[in-house]
């Protein structure tokens, strides 16, 4: 069932976006060559709990990590250890906070100090295919007109889009309805409507779009062992253009008026 959201919840919405996306700014900042993937799991439940939120994945299905921290061929879910980020890795960072009961979610990969021009090209394109997925997000339109935006860009460009991870509604839980693909899978989808709110999050890799996950039960990695990116904005659907919830240069007005 596709939960509205009322201006109250779209409130509080917009508080929990604008937390999440200044933590992943922090952390975005935080990453650099030699430092851990535990010390960067630390560093954000710091900055989460400074902000007054708390972690939306620890414990969600006994995910035992604060955030999701994927390096190089991990596409998702990765699990933060003693590993040490190098110079040229690139690392996906997805945040998800609980604000006054409802979720900010988003994600971001980045190089650290520098990377190979293919790993660039990845992250510019899975990037923008984001932005192409959201410019489709307006009422009266379908998650398929989501899905397709978001295909067409990456395969354009010579990549191939995850099929077993998708993105999804979110709001009070980490998933709800509707699923949002990033790819047309055939099924009619649902119309969107003002009040959905969607975790839009093309995962894309850069040779096949074939994945395995890890014996740890969370590493989620491309089969072939080419670099993989994650972008994923959380928008609400409006009577007008999409709304994007996880911007961090609004942090200080939105949480003032929650």
């Amino acid at each position: 069932m596709i939960v509205l959201k009322n201006e109250r919840d779209q409130d509080c919405m917009r508080a929990a976006g604008a937390i999440a996306a200044t933590v992943l700014d922090e952390v975005c900042t935080f990453v650099a060559p030699g430092v851990t993937t535990k010390d960067i799991d630390a560093f954000a439940a710091s900055r989460i709990k400074h902000h007054g939120a708390r972690s939306a994945f620890l414990g969600y299905r006994k995910y035992p990590c604060h955030l999701c921290i994927s390096v190089n061929e991990e596409v998702v879910h990765g699990l933060a250890n003693q590993r040490r980020v190098q110079f040229g890795d690139i690392v996906s960072l997805d945040v998800g906070v609980y604000y006054h009961g409802l979720i900010g979610d988003t994600a971001r990969t980045v190089a650290v100090g520098g990377c190979s021009p293919l790993a660039q090209k990845l992250m510019a394109v899975t990037e923008r295919a984001l932005y192409e997925g959201i410019a489709q997000a307006v009422s009266g339109n379908r998650v398929q007109d989501i899905s397709r935006a978001i295909q067409q860009y990456v395969e354009a460009n010579g990549f191939s889009v995850v099929r077993e991870f998708v993105g999804h509604g979110v709001g009070r839980t980490m998933h709800e309805d509707p699923q949002v693909p990033n790819y047309v899978d055939g099924k009619k989808s649902a119309r969107l409507r003002p009040g959905m709110t969607l975790a839009i999050e093309p995962m894309v890799n850069a040779g096949s779009a074939a994945v395995r996950v890890l014996n740890d039960g969370w590493t989620v990695v491309s089969q072939d062992g080419l670099p993989s990116a994650h972008f994923e904005h959380t928008v609400l659907i409006t009577e007008a253009e999409p709304e994007i919830l996880t911007c961090c240069d609004r942090i200080a007005s939105v949480l003032r008026a929650s």
